[in-house]
């Protein structure tokens, strides 16, 4: 069910408001786009500064809009554990498919609080849970044999792995067995991943190149790496362009220039550069998004 190309979706802002109109209208885009499954209300999705009423409307607002067409994975992940709590409860009670739950940030618990944290996450819902391990943006990294640990658990079925190291996969795989999902969360090494045993992306760039990103992981789970190599060398300059400056503000800006919703982004972020904005256009003329 959770597999191929998953957009970690925008939350798109007019005014300083959630435009919920622009948010349903992206959601029958990457449907229609071929987008296997959405990832609302992660850090693409500028979680951070989103209220927690918001939070929770932009999540029941993507499932309604799905309509159970694709799975929704929401994001509701915490460093409070009591919040966790609440945030993954209202996932289920609105319907979401799974929950997306990242590492708890800046408080650097050990691989024992890790456990726990998680546990307790695992015991308060029936929801599926996708373990999110990025170490670049929660200073903790969870190591393999602590994963595997939680695999054991009924509910907690997958992880999103930003750590950009491939040797995981397989000795996550090790640990965590053969069936445990393991979903990149870097655009740039996602055929490296799926080479590895990998079976999806749950991706940045797909906001704004869904058919191609979909197109890409569709190859790579059938073996057709030509045909993703193919598609790989179109995507990265996207790929690293997005990434000049935060990559949520580089992907608002090139759905603004599709057409699809501003690029208005919350502070701390600000808006792209004029240079960023260049390197943009370029990459979106290279992948075939733009004339």
């Amino acid at each position: 069910m959770f597999k191929g190309s998953m957009p970690a979706l925008v939350t798109p802002f007019k005014n300083g408001q959630v435009d919920f109109d622009a948010l349903k209208k992206l959601v029958e885009w990457h449907i229609a786009e071929g987008s296997h499954g959405l990832v609302p209300v992660g850090t693409t999705g500028e979680s951070p500064t989103l209220s927690h009423a918001e939070h929770g409307q932009v999540i029941e607002e993507v499932v309604k809009a799905a309509a159970g067409r694709l799975p929704v994975i929401a994001g509701a992940g915490s460093n409070n554990t009591t919040e966790g709590i609440r945030l993954i409860q209202h996932a289920e009670s609105v319907g979401a498919d799974a929950a997306l739950v990242v590492t708890p940030y800046y408080n650097k618990p050990t691989q024992a609080g890790l456990i726990a944290h998680f546990t307790a996450l695992h015991e308060c819902c029936n929801l599926p849970i996708i373990i999110y391990n990025i170490p670049g943006r929660s200073v903790v990294d969870m190591s393999p044999a602590t994963m595997g640990e939680l695999a054991k658990l009924p509910r907690i079925i997958g992880v999103k792995d930003a750590t950009g190291d491939l040797a995981r996969v397989p000795k996550q795989r090790i640990t965590c067995g053969k069936d445990f999902l393991q979903i990149s969360g870097e655009d740039a090494t996602a055929l490296g991943y799926n080479a590895h045993g990998g079976v999806g992306c749950i991706s940045v760039t797909a906001n704004i190149a869904p058919r191609l990103c979909a197109q890409f992981q569709e190859a790579t789970l059938a073996g057709d790496y030509k045909l993703a190599l193919e598609i790989q060398d179109r995507l990265m300059p996207l790929h690293e362009a997005i990434f000049i400056e935060p990559g949520l503000v580089g992907v608002k800006y090139g759905l603004s220039v599709l057409g699809h919703c501003s690029d208005e982004v919350r502070l701390p972020l600000v808006g792209l550069t004029e240079g960023a904005k260049a390197k943009m256009d370029a990459a979106m003329r290279f992948a075939g998004l733009i004339n």
